[in-house]
Parts: structure tokens; C-alpha cells; sequence
């Protein structure tokens, strides 16, 4: 394993362009499984999620070449149904196999993907969006085994859960929903853009889809569908968390091939916190003001305030003077960076989903615990605010979402240095 050292108190200052979405990719790779056609993605992030992906569309009978950024997808004679536990539990993304194999071989056996240190994340709103379609599932030693015999039929469905919206069964029901036979109504549907970007692809293979970007999606099947060409779209949550960055160093960053409307939410909260938006066409320039303000931030589906964001955002409200508040309505119990935060000497208390947060004059380095993705990158941002030394252990969960992250640290001007452990 690897880990970071992080010398604090330097300001970054610079232009920074943004990698394809992780969150995009991921999906648009399972619904290579829809055609026995050419698929070809660009602006495909190096991530190890991509790997573990491409590793199981292998398994799956797909032949996956990954070249620069472009993933080039093509089918081998075997047409296997079963996404083994190995690859499944590594990465929550991968039970979106599960729609494109029933609506493309009838039958599936996944792996359920298992526990996750952010919180509860079950399954059972990809179920019922399978079972709405017609199919049967039974759940047998850790595995889902489903069957769409003779084959979907489209049916209204409401996909609204306790948390509200699911992008992930948003998306395994709307590739089940193309092969279908009829039209298929997905009420509740999750708005953000890396569904839209998908629905866009799937168009691209020949669907009959309207809505996508909105809370209904119709769809109407087709018997089959074609190869695709992709570009994927740049990744709004590294925006975010490199925004979260400029802000914590005191810097000034320029984000490039960002789209500001994804965005809306975050650029609204930075301006509330007293720091200053630049837009011009792609380009999103953040410049740090004298002092944070502290404001109230609640996490909602978007195109509301990501919960992906929530962390690194925090690290920002432990250096306002007063107090703030994040509520947490994705995932209640995403907290486990405060630990962290606090022994860098943050005054951070949680109520519930909520965090209580009193600022402080600064934060202090020390050696920290990733125990997730974006925590991980919220333990670099308060490492890039404090003074001394910050080692970051367990680095391993950043390779999952932010491609070249130290190059582009170092492009800004942060003394980064990634070492072995």
C-alpha cells in the first residue's frame, strides 16, 4: 500500500483539467453488455474502478482494451451470466451487470455487492425495479438470481426510496427497460447527470428514450441494439473536490472542461461562504476570500448538494469562525471522517445525520486513516490547510475516483509525494 505526505500551508495557484466522470463510466461500461456491437468510450478515467469494471466485463464475455483514455469493447463467443463475488465486492457499481444481462441473455447470477463503511446502501431498489419488469429473483448465498423468461415487459414503476432517488437502479432499471417489450414509466427516476449521460448513450444504441434529466423516464423496448461511440462527460465531484482544495489552501485554481451546470448547488454554497466565482463558458475560477464564512449545508439528490461532497466541504467549515451545520439526507451516517478531522484539531460534534461544526483559527498536521474515497480526499484537503507534515494512510481508496490526483496536485503547486508504506 501507498501513502501520502502532505506539507501543508502552501497555496495552490493554477488550471486544472477535469478527467471523465467515475460515475459516469461505470454504468455506460455495463451497458456494453446490451449489443454484441463495437462499444467505444473516450475520456475514460484511469481508475482502478474502471480496471475492476473491464475486469468483469472480461469475465462476462467481453474483450476490453484500454488504451490512453479510450475503452474499446468487443464480444467474445462466451456469454457467461455470472458476476462472481471476487469482483462484485470490491466495487458497488459493478451489480449494474445485473439489468443489461437480463435484458440481454434473459438471466443473471450477481454477487450482492455486500457493506460499505459510508452507510446502509441496499439493493432492493434494483430489485424492484427488476421484478416490476417481470422478473424473477431469488436470493441464495450472497447472489441474486434472476430470469426474464420469455422475456421484460414494460410497466410503470415508482423507484422513490427511503432516501429518496437511486442513481445506481436508476440506471440498472433504465438498461432493463430498453430490451423490454412495451413501454416502461420509471417514476422517482434519479435526475443526475450521469444518468442523462447514460440515457445518451443508450440512444445512441438504438433506445427509445424521453425524460432522461428528470424525475420520469419513458422508455420504449427495442428487440435489440447497436454498438455506441462516447465521449464521457468531466467529472463534477473532482470540480468540487478540487474547489474544496483552492479554498482550503487559500489559493486561487482555475477548473477546466467543467460544466457549471452540474455544479449549481456547490458554486451557490461557495459564494454563501464568502469566496469568489469566476465563469467563463467551461472554465470555473475559484479564488479564495480573506475568511470562510460559516453557512448550513443539507446533502439531496441532485440537483441539490452532493453527498460526495459533503466531506471535503466540511474540512472548509472547521476553518469558519462560528458555527455551521451539514445535514446528511443520502447517507446518514457518511461521518466517518470526523474522527479524522478532529484529531487534526477540528471541533467537529454529530447529532444523528447532522454534523455541528465550530470553526477553528487553523488545523494541525498528523498521520490519518482513509476509510473511503471522498474522505480520502477530505483528509488532503485538511492536510493542504494545515502546517507540517500530514501522512495520509491507506491511499488506496483515492486511486478508486481521481485520476493522476498527485501530477495534478504537483501542477498546482502542492508538495505532495506519494511514497510506499
Amino acid at each position: 500500500m501507498d501513502k501520502l505526505e502532505i506539507i501543508g500551508g502552501k497555496k495552490l495557484k493554477g488550471k486544472v483539467k477535469l478527467s471523465g466522470a467515475k460515475n459516469a463510466v461505470l454504468p455506460i461500461m455495463a451497458a456494453s453488455l446490451l449489443t454484441d456491437d463495437t462499444c467505444v468510450i473516450e475520456n475514460a478515467p484511469r481508475l482502478s474502478d474502471v480496471f475492476t469494471m473491464a475486469r468483469l466485463l472480461e469475465s462476462l464475455g467481453k474483450k476490453v482494451d484500454f488504451e490512453r483514455n479510450i475503452l474499446s469493447i468487443t464480444s467474445r463467443k462466451s456469454k457467461s451470466f455470472v458476476a462472481y463475488y471476487r469482483l462484485v465486492r470490491t466495487m458497488r457499481a459493478s451489480f449494474c451487470v445485473l439489468g443489461p444481462l437480463l435484458a440481454k441473455r434473459k438471466k443473471a447470477k450477481v454477487s450482492l455487492p455486500g457493506g460499505c463503511v459510508i452507510g446502509l446502501r441496499p439493493v432492493d431498489l434494483h430489485l424492484k425495479g427488476m421484478e416490476s419488469l417481470g422478473a424473477s429473483i431469488k436470493i441464495s448465498g450472497g447472489y441474486c438470481y434472476a430470469k426474464a423468461e420469455p422475456y421484460l415487459t414494460g410497466r410503470h414503476i415508482f423507484l422513490g426510496g427511503r432516501f429518496g432517488s437511486s442513481v445506481l437502479a436508476t440506471a440498472n432499471t433504465l438498461m432493463a427497460a430498453v430490451m423490454a417489450k412495451g413501454e416502461t414509466v420509471i417514476d422517482f427516476s434519479a435526475s443526475e447527470p450521469e444518468v442523462a449521460d447514460l440515457a445518451c448513450v443508450l440512444k445512441k444504441m438504438g433506445a427509445d428514450i424521453k425524460g432522461e434529466g428528470t424525475s420520469q423516464i419513458i422508455v420504449k423496448g427495442k428487440k435489440s441494439l447497436g454498438g455506441f461511440k462516447h465521449s464521457v462527460i468531466p467529472d463534477r465531484i473532482e470540480a468540487g473536490t478540487f474547489m474544496a482544495f483552492a479554498i482550503a489552501s487559500k489559493g486561487s485554481v482555475t477548473i477546466e472542461n467543467g460544466i457549471p451546470q452540474h455544479l449549481g448547488a456547490v458554486i451557490d454554497v461557495i459564494k454563501n461562504m464568502g469566496q469568489k466565482v469566476e465563469i467563463k463558458g467551461r472554465k470555473i475560477k475559484i479564488k479564495s476570500g480573506r475568511k470562510i464564512s460559516p453557512v448550513n449545508i443539507t446533502t439531496l439528490p441532485f440537483p441539490g448538494f452532493p453527498t460526495d461532497l459533503q466531506a471535503q466541504f466540511m474540512v472548509l467549515l472547521s476553518l469558519a469562525p462560528g458555527i455551521s451545520t451539514i445535514t446528511e439526507k443520502v447517507y446518514p451516517d457518511r461521518f466517518m471522517h470526523i474522527s479524522e478531522l478532529n484529531r487534526m484539531g477540528a471541533k467537529i460534534f454529530r447529532s444523528g445525520p447532522v454534523a455541528i461544526i465550530e470553526g477553528v483559527k487553523r488545523l494541525s498536521s498528523a498521520e490519518v486513516m482513509a476509510s473511503d474515497l471522498r474522505a480520502s480526499a477530505c483528509l488532503v484537503a485538511a492536510g493542504l490547510a494545515a502546517y507540517g507534515k500530514t501522512i495520509l494512510h491507506r491511499l488506496y481508496h483515492l486511486d478508486r475516483g481521481y485520476e493522476y490526483f498527485t501530477q495534478k496536485l504537483k501542477g498546482l503547486g502542492a508538495e505532495v509525494r506519494r511514497v510506499r508504506e
